[in-house]
């Protein structure tokens, strides 16, 4: 008895009515006399009473059709019995009952009927036969290993309960996974469920033909209009001639879908036997607008309120590398900033060079400074590796202080690296970074130094939905004097992703009236946030930390409080009041978004 589709066609069954008139049924064979309808029972019972074990009652109750009007008549009733004796038998087949009995009891007038259906013994899965045809059939160490992997895998073992759906999905998931390394032409060629009710047995058989080992070819695209094919070619994690893999595939498809040059990108190869040796990867895609604009206004308690325009070309030069250029004025800060980013190469590395002019007025210093880098970066799903040249020149202007000019060029080297969840809505993993950068007054730089800075970040999931969040990150300038070093290159702390409480870059060394950058910082961050719903949720929060000229100087500063989270569309949002400790002075503080 085959039974693979049984549980999908009952799903698809059409409800047959079952008030026929008794007299029409006559004139058709049936031999039943027309009969008066039968009262109604009283409002405050059913129709059908069932009476079955819990677990089958409840899927009879989610699949089965009863009805909801007296029969017309004794012909109606008739038809209604064959229908649901037929459909449930249908119904339990699909969960391994193969011998249930079902029986109707007619009621007195204004009762309900009752139903009961006992499902009888489930079937038990009494052998299992898996066998392979192709090439995956060939005697070798590996491939033997591989297919005593798959049976291994298959679920659907001796001694347990034999279920329709089970059955269906568990012959998906062998093909699949024979599918997705090298045998891409894989199909089923036997599939066999055996059941003998009588004993409530089944007997399952399987056989694969894995068909022949298939090798990438070439690239075939279709789509390219501004851009030529050697772009695709960066990008590609697998070269011609190597076994097939539908990972791989799958992640040349995701590197080309993220990329800004395309807009929808759909990579698959044909799975003809006869093209095995060398399979072409067929490639279709429709390219982005090359070049964009784009503007938007914000409110941070950080920098205040904030408006920009944007603008990015992805084919500057004709080279598919990206020209992108920002104006953006916030109240505390102004920036203009224009960046050039090469292609990456098949190691992921790409060069970057750029400028930026930025003007600052926070807690009573103003900086005037100008910025040229050139920098070779190395980018992974994970992991963001940069080694640059930078140079700067700043003129500080700190209220009652003496004005300077500070001008260095320095070699930075920044490494960052996540395992997370969710880039957007992190609950469980963790992120790092850390950076090492210097100069020398023997290339032009007014004084000698070494800034280091690390940062980590870690989440952990509390119960079904909360999280708990610690951040912790330090930094130190080995230098004999802060003095000549642009801002950059110091530590000033407070505000948002520093200590709460505090306002913004408030702690660090007093220069006459105004608040400049020290040589050494610490802060952290321990935080609990409870979630209501799936989208709202309140934190609870410690900050602590300082940043000062020398350690000997440094004091713990502590911000606590709590606020509102909300996973909005546009990102995380955060709205906290905290404390500061030393003073009792309390502060609003708002962010979007995660910072890593």
């Amino acid at each position: 008895m085959n039974i693979s589709n049984a549980y999908n066609r009952l799903r698809r069954a059409l409800w047959i009515t079952w008030l026929l008139p008794g007299c029409l049924l006559s004139l058709l064979g049936y031999g039943i006399a027309c009969a008066e309808p039968e009262p109604a029972p009283d409002k405050k019972t059913t129709l059908i009473a069932l009476d079955a074990p819990a677990s089958i009652k409840k899927l009879i109750e989610q699949y089965i059709t009863f009805p909801d009007q007296p029969f017309a008549d004794a012909t109606s009733k008739a038809i209604f019995v064959r229908r649901v004796t037929r459909e449930i038998s249908g119904l339990l087949a699909t969960e391994g009952y193969f011998t249930p009995k079902i029986e109707f009891t007619p009621a007195a007038p204004g009762q309900p009927h009752q139903l009961n259906v006992v499902p009888g013994p489930r079937t038990r899965i009494a052998s299992l036969s898996i066998e392979f045809l192709g090439d995956l059939a060939d005697d070798t160490p590996e491939r033997r290993a591989r297919i005593q992997k798959l049976r291994d895998d298959w679920p659907l073992t001796p001694g347990k309960v034999f279920r329709s759906a089970r059955w269906e999905d568990a012959k998906t998931a062998l093909l699949s996974s024979v599918m997705e390394r090298d045998y891409a032409a894989a199909r089923i060629t036997e599939s066999q469920a055996q059941v003998d009710p009588e004993t409530a047995q089944a007997y399952l058989n399987v056989v694969i033909d894995s068909g022949p080992a298939f090798r990438f070819g070439d690239l075939q695209a279709t789509g390219l209009e501004r851009y030529d094919l050697d772009i695709l070619q960066l990008k590609v994690p697998f070269r011609s001639g190597d076994p097939y893999r539908r990972d791989q595939l799958l992640a040349y498809q995701a590197r080309l879908q993220n990329s800004p040059l395309f807009n929808t990108v759909a990579v698959s190869i044909e799975p003809d036997p006869a093209l095995h040796e060398a399979v072409p990867v067929d490639i279709t895609l429709i390219e982005a607008h090359a070049k964009r604009i784009g503007a938007g206004v914000g409110y941070s308690s950080n920098n205040g309120a904030r408006g920009e325009i944007n603008y990015r070309d992805y084919n500057f030069l004709g080279r598919a590398w990206s020209l992108g250029s920002l104006l953006r004025l916030e109240q505390k800060r102004q920036t203009f900033s224009a960046r050039v980013d090469t292609l990456p190469d098949a190691n992921h590395y790409h060069y970057t060079f750029g400028a930026r002019v930025e003007m600052t007025d926070i807690k009573n210093l103003k900086t005037f400074n100008q910025r040229a880098d050139f920098s070779r970066i190395r980018t992974t799903v994970n992991s963001m590796m940069q080694l640059g040249l930078n140079w700067q020149r700043e003129e500080r202007r700190p209220a009652g202080a003496p004005n300077t000019v500070n001008e260095t060029l320095a070699l930075d080297f920044w490494g960052r690296y996540r395992n997370i969840d969710d880039p957007i809505y992190v609950r469980n993993g963790y992120a790092s970074e850390m950076r090492l950068g210097g100069g020398t007054r023997h290339a032009l730089s007014e004084r000698d130094f070494i800034r280091s800075y690390a940062r980590h970040m870690h989440w952990w999931p509390i119960g079904a939905r909360d999280t708990l969040h610690l951040r912790a990150e330090v930094g130190y300038t080995l230098a004999s004097s802060r003095n000549g070093l642009p801002q950059e290159y110091l530590f000033r702390a407070g505000g948002i992703q520093s200590i709460r409480g505090y306002d913004f870059l408030s702690l660090g060394v007093r220069e006459g009236n105004a608040i400049v950058g020290g040589r050494t910082m610490a802060t952290g961050t321990l935080e609990y946030v409870r979630w209501f719903t799936d989208n709202w949720g309140a934190a609870a929060f410690t900050d602590v930390g300082d940043a000062t000229d020398r350690w000997q100087d440094f004091k713990l500063g502590l911000g606590y409080g709590g606020g509102v989270r909300w996973r909005s569309p546009a990102g995380p949002f955060a709205l906290d009041l905290a404390r500061r400790h030393d003073t009792g002075t309390l502060r609003f503080h708002f962010s979007i978004a995660v910072a890593f």
